[in-house]
């Protein structure tokens, strides 16, 4: 009977998009897929405070000895053990350009990495996260290849335009061109290209191209993925005299994804990616239960940000509290750094764009960049600030215990905030911005991209007293903490306690085992009282839970951070 709906709901959602007629015949299709590929239910039909991910590229850490993935899975294996249980590789297939977002083989593993094996290695100690990286391809693929040569069954995979029409109203995430001048065998042709030249966008009014990528999805499932990241989803669908992006078609194709895996293996885990304003971004959840179970928490990265730079954590605390409340199977994938940069277009509304302004011009202080968006006025403004997180919170001359206590309390926030805890392999190493990497690639992105030796991170993480040292044992030491507290439940309630400007405070409570826990964390560099009455309506005393020790007077150091249980 489930079953059974889901079919009729796929139906109802590509007869809106396609018509009758050709969704009908795309439905046809897909049940063909079902058949081929339909698996058992995943390990877990959802997430709780367990689950915790690290976000890495497959060749973050290398070694002479093995090839990427395997030595990943051997420092996974030996470090961090079953402490976090999630991995989210990065594009991890062939590629031309972008550092794996520009796929030339959507079904391959780029064989500098590894091969298929040592992902389903992987996939056997950890739950995975692919990228489905679906709305571009690489100019390089086969794809765009035998479209260029004419082959008709690729004539209608890419988006052709014509230059002389208005295209202002597209909505461009980047300064660069949105079409791009190619040579076809019939001659010269411009194409849609939302990112760059080397990023082809896919054409999804082609039922050919939506039953491939269906397909595609059904295949990453079957090679281990429980997560899949719908990669830049929000501009899937085009259309002339529109922003084209999230577009009702969107909506709808990805409503049709969701239920396409829930029939090929239930408890498969949508998480869509769309760095923009917080509104549009929380629109894919639809209506809580038809669209994306996750979507990235865009606003948190540069809120904390501005906190810690600040001094003080009124905006997040404003943020946190107007969050709309998630069902029972939709949550936020939480973040503060990624292989990406710090994203400013979500705290539009927020921040003022002085603001984000101060916040730029800091970056650029403590030695990262700022890259800019066409605002199709002819104007530009920040979109992404490019920097280290660990960087990105430094002070000049400050003594480097009082740093590490500065970017661990922001992990706290990562960590105790509601929703489903993502970590940059960066910053579970400590690790600081990476110049020679923008000197050797020219982009600016490559700042926190940095590729480690094994031995020599070893080493370093050996160093009693190092950063990553230090960095690395009391973040795996905190999140061992967290996934015992139910109350961290990406389900579990969040009340945001106005305490004191200089301290994000919140109050998780675990609506079915009605377990609370609170949250302070000192944001600023002056020392903190915290009245017992405004976090406890008993005042009581409390046990920390972060320091292992009781609390009579709440009263927090420099960047003290506090998970705090009533006894």
């Amino acid at each position: 009977m489930i079953q059974q709906q889901r079919l009729d709901t796929i139906q109802s959602n590509l007869e809106t998009v396609y018509g009758t007629e050709k969704g009908q015949r795309i439905l046809a299709s897909m049940k063909e897929i079902f058949e081929r590929y339909q698996l058992k239910q995943q390990t877990k039909d959802w997430v709780d405070e367990k689950d915790v991910m690290l976000i890495t590229y497959g060749d973050s850490i290398r070694s002479q000895e093995n090839n990427p993935l395997v030595t990943l899975s051997q420092f996974l294996k030996e470090h961090v053990g079953d402490t976090i249980n999630s991995v989210h590789i990065l594009p991890f297939y062939p590629f031309t350009s972008d550092d794996g977002f520009s796929v030339q083989d959507y079904m391959k593993v780029n064989p500098e990495l590894g091969d298929w094996e040592d992902v389903h290695t992987l996939s056997e100690n950890y739950d995975l996260m692919f990228d489905a990286v679906i709305n571009h391809i690489s100019s390089k693929s086969d794809w765009f290849l035998k479209y260029l040569e004419g082959d008709p069954a690729y004539q209608n995979y890419f988006v052709e335009a014509d230059p002389t029409l208005d295209y202002s109203s597209i909505v461009r995430p980047r300064a660069l061109p949105l079409l791009t001048k190619v040579e076809h065998a019939e001659g010269t042709k411009y194409v849609w290209t939302t990112f760059s030249d080397d990023q082809i966008d896919l054409n999804y009014e082609s039922e050919e191209l939506l039953l491939e990528v269906l397909e595609i999805l059904a295949q990453y499932v079957q090679h281990g993925a429980r997560y899949l990241r719908l990669d830049a989803i929000g501009f899937l669908w085009k259309r002339l005299n529109t922003t084209s992006i999230h577009l009702d078609e969107t909506h709808r194709i990805v409503q049709v994804m969701r239920d396409a895996l829930e029939i090929i293996s239930p408890g498969t885990i949508i998480i869509t990616e769309t760095n923009v304003p917080h509104k549009d971004n929380i629109s894919y959840f639809g209506n809580g239960h038809n669209e994306a179970h996750m979507v990235y928490q865009f606003p948190l990265p540069p809120l904390t940000l501005h906190s810690f730079l600040s001094g003080n954590a009124k905006y997040l605390s404003e943020w946190a509290h107007a969050l709309e409340p998630t069902s029972e199977h939709t949550s936020f994938f939480n973040f503060l750094a990624s292989h990406d940069g710090v994203g400013v277009r979500p705290v539009e509304g927020i921040l003022s764009t002085e603001e984000v302004e101060g916040m730029a011009e800091r970056v650029k202080e403590n030695g990262g960049y700022v890259s800019y968006k066409d605002n199709g006025d002819g104007t530009k403004s920040p979109y992404e600030l490019n920097i280290n997180y660990w960087s990105a919170l430094e002070k000049e001359g400050e003594e480097t215990s009082l740093q590490v206590n500065r970017f661990l309390a922001a992990q706290t926030i990562l960590l105790s905030v509601k929703g489903v805890p993502g970590i940059y392999i960066h910053s579970l190493l400590g690790s600081v911005n990476d110049q020679k990497g923008v000197e050797a690639t020219g982009r600016y992105r490559s700042i926190n991209r940095e590729k480690l030796d094994l031995t020599e991170l070893e080493s370093e993480l050996q160093t009693t007293g190092s950063v990553r040292e230090q960095v690395f044992n009391a973040l795996l030491n905190r999140i061992e903490k967290r996934k015992q507290q139910q109350a961290f439940h990406p389900n579990a309630e969040q009340e945001v306690l106005f305490v004191d400007e200089r301290v994000f405070a919140i109050k998780r409570v675990n609506k079915e085992t009605g377990e609370p826990l609170t949250v302070l964390v000192n944001v600023s560099d002056e020392e903190v009282n915290v009245e017992s009455d405004n976090i406890s309506t008993n005042g009581q005393k409390f046990y920390d839970v972060l320091s292992e020790s009781a609390v009579n007077d709440v009263v927090l150091k420099p960047y003290q951070a506090m998970w705090l249980k009533e006894v």
